[in-house]
């Protein structure tokens, strides 16, 4: 007698009606989440299993391990912060971006959306959500970014039209608006204390590379010293940092 035969999958009926699928409507949203902060991705993970139609996948504290498992896991919908271990939020987004642009991506941040939200929208994020709102807010941005519309808050929407009526550019009024998003990781880690062999590997990076940063940074704003440069990144970084609630 054919052992195989025994196998119980294996003796499935052939005229057995296959399992029905899931419409795009009754599947879970499947929710990936990155912050290098272990209560904040403990606090999102909550959020999201207390709901019904969400379902989370997977979490990372950085750049590299991220960008591996979205790529094996496919979830719907990246919730990440913008800064992060190695490569920032934005290189996130970008990789994101090229191995499936049907991943959405929401930016949960601390920092100021003036600054940071058209540059993650540009990006290719879909979402933008400040840690001090209302949790729900994120919630309510998952959603939306899954149904293939875009999610900022009132103050960033008010700004872009603002904008477009007087007939301004992107850059804004922002000190910091000339920096490329590269120059602009660099400025953040220099004011959170970072020397520049410190920042080097932080951003998978050449001292040499950080190095050639600054001296861009400085000339684009106008300083003189690295003296100067550091008492700028400092006082940037307090100002548009805010402590999520």
């Amino acid at each position: 007698m054919n052992r195989l035969a025994n196998d119980p999958v294996l003796r499935a009926r052939p005229d057995a009606a296959p399992a029905p699928r899931r419409s795009p409507a009754e599947e879970k949203t499947r929710v990936y989440v990155v912050d290098d902060h272990a209560m904040v991705r403990r606090g999102l993970m909550a959020l999201i299993g207390d709901e019904p139609d969400l379902e989370l996948c997977g979490e990372a504290a950085d750049c590299t391990t991220a960008t591996s498992e979205v790529a094996r896991l496919r979830p719907h919908v990246v919730i990440a912060d913008i800064s992060l271990q190695g490569n920032s939020g934005l290189e996130l987004i970008k990789n994101i971006k090229v191995l499936d642009p049907g991943i959405q991506v929401v930016v949960y941040s601390v920092h100021d959306e003036s600054v940071y939200a058209l540059r993650v929208l540009k990006a290719g994020a879909k979402g933008y959500v400040m840690k001090q709102d209302l949790a729900s807010k994120v919630i309510d941005a998952i959603r939306q970014v899954r149904q293939g519309q875009m999610y900022v808050s009132d103050e960033v929407g008010n700004q872009m039209l603002n904008r477009l009526v007087r007939g301004q550019s992107d850059r804004g009024d922002s000190p910091v608006a000339s920096l490329s998003d590269r120059e602009l990781e660099v400025v953040t880690l220099i004011g959170s204390g970072l020397a520049t062999r410190e920042v080097a590997p932080r951003l998978n990076m050449s001292v040499k590379t950080v190095e050639t940063h600054r001296a861009h940074i400085k000339t684009k704003l106008d300083l003189t010293s690295a003296s100067q440069l550091v008492q700028f990144c400092v006082r940037w970084v307090e100002d548009n940092k805010r402590t999520p609630t």
